[in-house]
């Protein structure tokens, strides 16, 4: 097997495309043949040594990937050879093959596509678990989705849209807004002509006929944080959901007290180890609206697995739109 080994996480640049002994599986593991894996933010922040979870060195990074079950270790009884899977194990998707715990496994059914299955768990589960759990959407509420042209904002789109909620889609450029408005986005938000913070606070007000969002989906941070947040609605719920932008954003907590407004944090991990019946049905319930129709990754582009240090530029360009896969 081949696979992109981080031996020293000091960045994209250090990763080395090696030829590595093919695994056997363990007890409770299953050999996974890659045929796509997706490109996430914290596949970046991991090779930077900046992620929460810092895996032992070396190590293969590539959070999310799908493919075909090559072998199965002992005591693995609901996968078999050949059936096609879907894994989030948080590393060792970058690779031609790699070892999953079975029990992390999601069996594709029918017609559901290695490249749409290495783009799906992530982005869907956690803007599920953000806005229909934490948030407890309710058809007619507005959603303010931020950073909406990336993978957690397009499937946050999409599930808000679903769930029967009007969508205010904000991005950094036209292009994007045109692509939030073709997966269901009701408005859109250009924050780059509508300018930080009282431009941004006006295209807000503008957009919800001066109420304010229901629900701000929030995975950029930064400085746009405080004036969403102050524009929100009475009894508003901001998702705290990551901060792509990169600072941490700190808020007045008076803002809460005015507005009777919750801040909600959203760690989609943690939950699925703490809740696993919970995280399975909602998985159970996402594999259905994708048979449905009802949601659909959309795919910025895909490359070649050797191609991935020029993926991660691109990513890093913030030029993509949805998900980055790579393919074998």
């Amino acid at each position: 097997m081949h696979a992109w080994l981080c031996e020293n996480p000091t960045g994209v640049d250090a990763l080395t495309w090696k030829e590595l002994p093919t695994p056997t599986p363990g007890p409770g593991q299953v050999l996974i043949e890659i045929k796509a894996a997706s490109l996430n933010f914290p596949d970046l922040l991991i090779v930077q040594n900046k992620y929460q979870m810092k895996p032992p060195l070396p190590f293969v990074p590539g959070s999310e990937y799908a493919g075909v079950v090559q072998a199965v270790g002992d005591g693995v009884t609901h996968l078999k050879v050949g059936q096609n899977v879907t894994c989030l194990s948080g590393t060792g998707g970058f690779g031609t093959h790699t070892l999953a715990p079975a029990a992390l496994c999601m069996p594709l059914p029918e017609g559901f596509g290695h490249v749409d299955a290495a783009a799906f768990i992530m982005i869907y589960a956690t803007s599920w678990h953000a806005l229909m759990d934490r948030a407890q959407l309710k058809a007619g509420e507005t959603v303010l989705v931020l950073g909406a042209a990336g993978g957690v904002g397009t499937a946050a789109i999409q599930i808000a849209k679903a769930a029967g909620a009007k969508v205010i889609a904000a991005a950094s450029t036209d292009e994007k807004c045109e692509l939030c408005r073709s997966i269901g986005a009701d408005a859109t938000i250009n924050y780059t002509t509508h300018a930080l913070p009282n431009g941004f606070r006006d295209a807000i007000k503008a957009a919800t006929d001066g109420k304010g969002p229901d629900v701000i989906y929030d995975p950029v941070g930064g400085d746009f944080a405080e004036p969403a947040f102050r524009s929100i609605g009475w009894r508003g719920r901001y998702l705290v959901v990551g901060f792509a932008s990169g600072p941490i954003p700190s808020l007045p907590l008076n803002l809460t007290l005015l507005k009777g407004a919750s801040l909600v944090g959203v760690f989609w991990g943690d939950f699925a180890k703490r809740e696993p019946k919970a995280n399975a049905q909602m998985m159970a319930e996402l594999a259905h609206w994708y048979g449905q129709g009802k949601i659909k990754p959309v795919i910025d582009s895909t490359m070649p697995m050797a191609e991935l240090k020029a993926a991660y530029a691109h990513m890093g360009s913030r030029g993509v739109k949805g998900k980055l896969v790579m393919v074998n």
